[in-house]
């Protein structure tokens, strides 16, 4: 384990080929340590773990829902202190600045991961691919897949200018279609939820990490990255060979990082207009191409897509 507090950027270090470092931005985060040692557990290639704790240090919970040390003393374990809480996405960019892995698999810090996850990854991926693994739901109490009569999580569309903006939801019928279906293993998907997501480092690299201008410190992750991806000429990819399970925390919980309500608003505003009106420069395609490319999509009308539609 290396503890290093973290005060400017690191300049992008040289990668090593097949390793896959983990970046896990954590604000009070009372599953970290469960997380890591899952990976630690699970994982079974070459990788490091770097854990950006945003603000103050990990708390040792004994006798409460399960025994975990604050800090994880292993080798492969990296913490980055920022003495100061920039938020979310420049957690993100900071951790992956220091990676040295040829790929990047951002996770949440309250995830289980299924074993050998990050080998299963690597073998069906392009570089200019962001791969999500299947999302199963967390019980977090007995640190086990939850079951609630629901199908896993595969398929997000994108809704549109009349519904709730540039914001991913969950697509049923298209996971319920094609679900138990071997041909979709490895899949299209038009957009996916933050939690977690898997690229290589060179496409992270072109990307040009996670924007705070506009967006703020924490909002719309996936949307930001997930359509530079589509529209620029890579592809977003489902693999259900894999999973992993996901706490949503709700009020039980609450949430490691403080949302400020106003600039979450102001966020999701600026996401809107980006993408609503194809403002990204170096697009290769619009955002009207994307929606044709998964038509139907729920919510999205053709008066709707010619209104995105780049003039």
């Amino acid at each position: 384990m290396t503890v290093l507090t973290l005060i400017v950027y690191y300049e992008y270090s040289m990668t090593i080929k097949d390793k896959v470092s983990v970046v896990i931005p954590s604000r009070n985060e009372r599953f970290l340590s469960k997380t890591i040692l899952d990976i630690l557990a699970q994982f079974e290639g070459d990788y490091e773990i770097i854990a950006v704790l945003d603000e103050k240090w990990p708390e040792e919970y004994k006798n409460d829902i399960y025994e975990t040390p604050a800090i994880i003393d292993d080798p492969r374990v990296v913490y980055l202190h920022n003495g100061h809480p920039y938020g979310m996405r420049d957690a993100i960019n900071r951790a992956v600045a220091l990676s040295t892995g040829e790929y990047i698999l951002k996770l949440d810090g309250h995830c289980m991961v299924n074993k050998g996850m990050d080998t299963t990854l690597k073998k069906d991926i392009e570089d200019n691919w962001i791969v999500i693994p299947r999302r199963k739901r967390l019980d977090v109490e007995l640190w086990e897949v939850q079951e609630v009569g629901k199908p896993d999580v595969d398929y997000e569309y994108l809704s549109s200018p009349s519904d709730k903006g540039v914001k991913g939801n969950i697509w049923t019928d298209r996971i319920v279609e094609r679900l138990n279906k071997p041909e979709y293993d490895i899949d299209e998907d038009m957009t996916f939820q933050g939690s977690c997501w898997f690229t290589t480092r060179k496409h992270f690299d072109f990307l040009g990490g996670l924007s705070n201008e506009g967006y703020g410190t924490f909002v719309r992750e996936a949307q930001e990255i997930g359509l530079k991806t589509w529209l620029s000429g890579g592809k977003v990819m489902i693999n259900k060979k894999t999973w992993y399970a996901h706490l949503h925390k709700g009020p039980k919980y609450g949430r490691g990082y403080f949302l400020n309500k106003i600039e979450m608003e102001e966020g999701n505003r600026f996401c809107d207009d980006f993408w609503f009106n194809n403002r990204w420069e170096d697009a290769k395609y619009d955002l009207a191409w994307l929606i044709e490319r998964f038509w139907p999509v729920p919510t999205w009308t053709p008066e709707l897509i010619e209104q995105v539609r780049k003039k």
